[in-house]
């Protein structure tokens, strides 16, 4: 698809990219008892990128992640993540993010702002993105990928469930980290 407008002297081109859930992961991270790290991975994540080849902050994103299908190699964890206590997935068995600007930070490098919504609660978070390229599968398709990081707070989107240790701090961290890899195909 391609749009001019009367104030531009160039064309901005504009492509729809799909996710492909089989090459799309988000993982997270959070404190244990203060000193370790747990890691972990939600469900598939599907969703499109409208990509303006000529100047990616054109360009937005909107994703659906499977909060219900997260695993964190513990069963018993896995269910209490996905309790009421934290995600609530009988409820809220999906996660959301929809672009709402897109800065250049350098060369291949981008801030992607945008609204998450975990359990019923948008905030804006910023995930720090990484163009990896593009390349052609074996089968003729074209992929472009992309790398992107947050650190946001848990409490924010009402993940407080935790329990105070007799040594001081608490079990959960509230920090969480994210990390996104993410290929999405060309479509026609």
């Amino acid at each position: 698809m391609a749009t001019t407008t009367s104030n531009q002297q160039s064309t901005q081109t504009t492509t729809t990219w799909q996710l492909d859930p089989s090459h799309t992961t988000v993982e997270f991270s959070a404190k244990h008892l203060m000193v370790s790290t747990v890691k972990g991975h939600f469900g598939p994540a599907t969703g499109a990128i409208q990509l303006d080849e000529s100047d990616y902050t054109n360009s937005s994103v909107e994703v659906t992640v499977d909060v219900a299908g997260l695993h964190s190699r513990d069963e018993k964890r896995d269910g209490h993540l996905k309790s009421a206590d934290f995600f609530d997935v009988e409820k809220y068995p999906t996660a959301t993010f929809k672009s709402t600007r897109i800065e250049r930070k350098g060369a291949d490098e981008y801030v992607i702002y945008g609204d998450l919504t975990v359990r019923d609660t948008t905030r804006e978070i910023a995930l720090n993105t990484t163009f990896e390229g593009t390349n052609k599968t074996p089968w003729g398709s074209e992929i472009v990928a992309f790398h992107a990081t947050a650190n946001l707070n848990r409490k924010d989107f009402g993940l407080a469930w935790n329990v105070a240790l007799e040594t001081g701090g608490v079990l959960v961290g509230d920090n969480i980290n994210l990390s996104i890899d993410a290929e999405a195909i060309k479509q026609a």
